[in-house]
């Protein structure tokens, strides 16, 4: 048994928790909401992010921040990517001894460009700084909280961290792989939820099966390029962390970006749209940081640009499909 601390009480922290207690790991789970750390603790739900779904009974939770960083040597962190970095510092302040880093994150910091690894390794010490991994793959939270199958992927620039992580979540329902490209992981990751926002348009302007194939296909194309240009491995965006998180994100109900997407192509404002779903789109911070990544690698991002217009200078849903159908003739191998 390990004692560990999950940082984040939304819907996949809270998921991941219950995986790691089913393993009958310690989990401690931090929060800032005292309603939701009661209801972990006294009902073994979390209503707001899971609905009616049971989780764990041995997991407990705590708002203290002090409690959940001196509970364990192994943090997850599942957090928004706006909050990876006041969460890494804040633990930075109390934390010492070594300490192992996985956030369940998928997102790219606008302004700096960094991916999340990035951004803890800059938030803590070397000191206590005992490895930094990444999860993710094809993977709803809801789903993983009532045990249906779902395999992921685990990478770390430490192969030791890696299988560390790998043994810790493995059970008969989530089975874990590792993988050496940390680079293309996170890239595939956070870049995903862009075309989910421009699937879920497409859905709710009335597409069909058609148009939601060219985009996946051609998005994967995009998320490639400049995975590579960033120094991924190409192979990586056919495995769990690319096509899989990406089939996963851009066909289900479950996904809050294909959620907000579908709003948006119903004709909601994106600020409509955000307040409805009174949670975090990641999609949307990571169009702009993908859009100015690839200004600065000159990898060209049709699908990326033309949401990028839509999100954030009011350009026509509409027409930023006819856009993209109209551009200069090319080979598919470009």
């Amino acid at each position: 048994m390990t004692n560990i601390t999950v940082f984040g009480t939304g819907s996949w922290g809270t998921a991941l928790a219950s995986v790691l207690a089913d393993n009958h790991h310690d989990v401690l789970m931090w929060g800032k909401t005292e309603n939701t750390i009661n209801e972990i603790n006294k009902e073994h739900t979390n209503s707001k992010y899971l609905k009616t779904i049971s989780i764990n009974e041995n997991i407990k939770a705590t708002t203290n921040m002090k409690d959940a960083v001196h509970h364990a040597s192994i943090f997850i962190i599942a957090v928004p990517t706006k909050a990876i970095r006041e969460v890494s510092e804040h633990i930075n302040e109390i934390a010492y001894g070594k300490k192992v880093f996985i956030h369940v994150s998928k997102g790219i910091e606008p302004g700096t460009f960094k991916r999340i690894s990035e951004m803890i390794d800059e938030s803590i010490n070397s000191k206590i700084n005992g490895g930094i991994a990444v999860l993710s793959g094809p993977s709803h939270a809801e789903e993983v909280a009532i045990k249906h199958p779902t395999t992921v992927s685990v990478s770390s620039e430490s192969e030791e961290v890696a299988k560390l992580a790998q043994d810790l979540f493995m059970t008969d329902y989530f089975r874990v792989y590792t993988n050496n490209d940390l680079i293309g992981i996170e890239i595939g990751g956070a870049l995903k939820n862009i075309i989910a926002l421009a699937a879920g348009i497409t859905d709710g302007i009335g597409y069909g099966d058609n148009a939601k194939a060219a985009l996946m296909t051609r998005g994967l194309a995009e998320i490639t390029r400049l995975g590579v240009k960033m120094g991924a491995d190409p192979m990586t965006f056919l495995g769990l962390g690319g096509i899989g998180d990406l089939i996963v994100t851009c066909t289900s109900v479950h996904s809050r970006n294909w959620k907000c997407g579908n709003m948006l192509g119903k004709g909601a404002t994106l600020e409509e749209a955000l307040e409805e779903m009174n949670m975090v789109v990641e999609g949307v911070r990571t169009t702009k940081a993908a859009y100015n990544l690839s200004k600065k690698y000159d990898v060209e991002m049709p699908i990326t640009s033309g949401l990028y217009k839509v999100l954030f200078e009011d350009y026509p849903v509409s027409e930023g499909v006819k856009d993209l159908m109209e551009r200069d003739k090319k080979s598919e191998n470009i």
